[in-house]
């Protein structure tokens, strides 16, 4: 009974995707579904941030200023390069920039964590 369940949903996913990359007007469509996917993505991912800022609001709050501008400062430049990603995957030099400056910014936002954990 539940393999049919999923067949079904399956069958039901596959319909609507025909509709939207065949049906008139399907790439457009496709694009705004895409659109709308990642402006939800995008969104869930803002609310966890900020209830995660609001249970650790005194741990933000006793950061030196040195290491709160660090944290912010990383989080800043993750929002930048969300933003800007298209500029930068269109070569591969832009996608490697791309990988070292999250990869920092991740460090960054790790090491003033494990610092404020610390005693």
């Amino acid at each position: 009974m539940r393999g049919l369940r999923v067949a079904r949903n399956v069958l039901i996913i596959a319909a609507i995707a025909a509709l939207v990359a065949f049906g008139p007007g399907g790439s457009n469509g496709a694009d705004a579904v895409l659109t709308a996917l990642s402006l939800a993505f995008l969104a869930v991912i803002v609310a966890f941030v900020y209830r995660t800022y609001l249970d650790n609001q005194l741990t933000v709050a006793t950061l030196s200023d040195d290491r709160r501008a660090l944290l912010f400062g990383a989080v800043g430049l993750i929002v930048l390069l969300i933003a800007g990603n298209d500029e930068f995957f269109d070569s591969g030099g832009g996608t490697l920039a791309w990988v070292l400056l999250l990869a920092a910014a991740i460090a960054a936002i790790w090491r003033v964590w494990f610092e404020a954990r610390e005693y």
